[in-house]
């Protein structure tokens, strides 16, 4: 098989998202932008880098959140527990799962709706 891994993931927003995906991706999450390729600036949305990969912001209409489907970011060492109180801090909500053994996980969303797990890996649920 010729699929080597995951380039990116796309989160769908209504046109003008910019500025919330910024505050919400960027401020919040400390998420570093990436610069568009200049033919699909004019599509909207805003891309960020996430490690290896990217987290894009794709402007949708009409939009609808995704409430089922979502992505799941890895959570570093010891950081779940911070990341869970900047988002409430921020007005997000956050909802603690237990349902996997050996991880530590919660369940928020982005500033439209959409569904978004953050996950402690198995050696790091404790923090």
């Amino acid at each position: 098989m010729n699929i080597v891994g995951l380039d990116h993931f796309l989160i769908a927003a209504p046109a003008g998202c910019e500025t919330q995906a910024r505050r919400f991706f960027g401020g919040v999450l400390g998420l570093a932008e990436v610069e568009k390729p200049e033919p699909l600036r004019r599509r909207g949305g805003v891309w960020f880098s996430l490690g290896a990969q990217q987290l894009h912001v794709g402007v949708e209409e009409p939009f609808s959140p995704a409430r089922k489907s979502h992505p799941a970011l890895s959570v570093a060492a010891g950081g779940i527990d911070a990341l869970a109180e900047r988002l409430a801090e921020a007005g997000a909500k956050v909802r603690w799962d237990d349902e996997v053994p050996g991880q530590k996980r919660f369940f928020s969303e982005d500033p439209w709706g959409n569904r978004i797990e953050f996950v402690a890996a198995a050696s790091t649920a404790r923090g």
